[in-house]
């Protein structure tokens, strides 16, 4: 499997050129690294080549690295029923830098851009309606972002005496504290209701 994964690597090489940054075979499956504004021309060619015939879109995902000046990966999943082959597209992308759309060449792409927008805050040029999906419409922020904070920025309830669904800032009923649970006692820094009778059992060593 790796050694066919290797020869579509490198004729993709071959026929793609300067558009390809780079290829990886890594546990079964091929990755190949482009630049951004040339992905509607590498998905197009994947699609359309007869050696390729990448025909189906499996999923588009982000994946957030905060610490790069590009922290997004932008990775898109293909599938060749024709080839039994699989390929995965990897492009890089800040927070405000959009990436094209593949709309127009995978209808499919619809709804997973507008998921990675809603989660991650991924920009996509050309979409025909870029709008959440997933979260509420007055959202504040992207949860799959790393810095997003776990307790989020709102919390909503339902109001009885205004009959309706109110949003409200979070509140914390206690200081957040970290455990150490590598053991069940280490998380324990007083002593349990009942622990004193443990010292107080008679030894019943050598009765009858």
């Amino acid at each position: 499997m790796d050694d066919a994964l290797n020869k579509l690597g490198g004729y993709l090489t071959g026929k793609l050129g300067p558009k390809l940054v780079r290829f990886e075979v890594a546990l079964g499956e091929l990755t190949v690294e482009v630049k951004r504004d040339r992905i509607r021309d590498v998905i197009t060619f994947l699609r359309d080549d007869e050696r390729c015939r990448f025909g189906c879109l499996i999923d588009i995902c982000g994946v957030d690295y905060p610490e790069r000046e590009e922290r997004f990966d932008v990775v898109y999943h293909l599938l060749s029923p024709w080839q039994n082959q699989r390929i995965r597209v990897r492009i890089t992308a800040s927070a405000e830098t959009p990436v094209p759309s593949l709309v127009e060449i995978f209808p499919a792409a619809n709804w997973f851009e507008r998921e990675a927008f809603d989660l991650y805050g991924i920009l996509f040029d050309g979409h025909p309606d870029l709008r959440r999906i997933l979260t509420d419409y007055g959202f504040q922020g992207h949860p799959l972002r790393k810095d997003f904070p776990l307790t989020g920025f709102v919390e909503l309830r339902y109001d009885d005496e205004l009959k309706r669904v109110v949003y409200e800032p979070v509140k914390l009923m206690q200081e957040f504290r970290n455990f150490d649970f590598l053991s069940p006692w280490e998380a324990m820094d007083t002593a349990i209701p009942g622990d004193e009778k443990a010292g107080l059992a008679p030894d019943r060593k050598g009765d009858t």
